[in-house]
């Protein structure tokens, strides 16, 4: 079986929605006449990136187009590129290269969707809230928005699994408090809202989490195990884990020890589809 690559993109995931050419060449549209998609599933925008990309954009212009569909009265919506628009509002342009495409205000959710994921890395929250609007209002299964996105289908899976958590331990996993696969761990937490501050305020790992829940949350933090802290780690093997997350589909932790670069990394799989799925990305097609 061939590895995947980025996937069908939106021929696989528009299905038998007909996709039409964008108008002409590029055109220069009036900032003040576009506004973003209400279903963009990216809500949060980091204000270190943006403040750097409006610099380059006042300096060298926006050098990519961004998609838009239009709208009555001279109106637009954004498809794709609401970045770069908010760094050219920011970088006080009037105008910003478009591409114009006429596509109905459906299929354009899912066009965003897929060019966030696949260009722009989403929180946690935010791609498993893409996955589950595309599921349930385009009916696309889990192995389909996964070939759509180039993800694995358990990752998809897991991602949607995400969504059931209450908004309180949603929302440390936005704000970076709790990874992913302490997220996956409160799933099955009888009260998951507790356990979750839990985890924040003693700064319990991913094994410890999973203990802390399999005991119904009653262990002492000295019964939970000698990993029990989370090991500080410094910004470079913080962003090595996200890409390596990103593109195994899986959990994975980084740990260094000492300063002669000798450690380990933990690869954690939920089953045994997750596991052949590994597999067949760290091997090929060999078995």
């Amino acid at each position: 079986m061939a590895k995947k690559g980025l996937g069908r993109g939106l021929e696989a995931i528009l299905g038998d929605v007909p996709q039409a050419e964008p108008r002409g060449g590029v055109d220069e549209i009036n900032i003040s006449d576009i506004a973003p998609d209400k279903d963009q599933p990216r809500k949060q925008f980091d204000e270190a990136e943006l403040a750097a990309l409006a610099e380059s954009v006042g300096s060298r212009g926006v050098l990519q187009p961004i998609l838009v569909r239009p709208k009555a009265g001279g109106q637009y919506t954004i498809i794709a590129g609401e970045r770069r628009w908010r760094a050219a509002q920011r970088a006080g342009l009037h105008k910003i290269p478009a591409l114009i495409k006429d596509v109905e205000e459906g299929a354009s959710a899912e066009i965003a969707l897929i060019e966030n994921v696949q260009r722009v890395d989403l929180n946690p929250m935010e791609e498993a809230d893409g996955y589950q609007l595309l599921a349930d209002r385009y009916g696309k299964r889990a192995g389909e928005i996964a070939e759509a996105v180039g993800k694995s289908r358990s990752h998809v899976a897991n991602m949607l699994r995400l969504v059931a958590l209450p908004v309180e331990v949603r929302g440390m996993v936005t704000a970076g408090e709790l990874s992913m696969g302490h997220a996956r761990a409160l799933l099955s937490a009888e009260k998951p809202i507790e356990l979750a501050k839990r985890v924040v305020k003693e700064d319990l790992s991913v094994r410890a989490t999973e203990k802390l829940v399999a005991s119904g949350g009653d262990q002492s933090t000295e019964k939970l195990g000698k990993a029990v802290k989370r090991a500080v780690k410094d910004a470079d093997t913080r962003a090595l884990e996200q890409d390596l997350r990103e593109s195994l589909g899986i959990d994975v932790d980084i740990t260094r020890k000492g300063s002669g670069g000798a450690g380990k990394m933990v690869l954690s799989y939920d089953n045994l589809d997750q596991l052949d799925d590994l597999c067949r990305k760290l091997m090929g097609s060999s078995i």
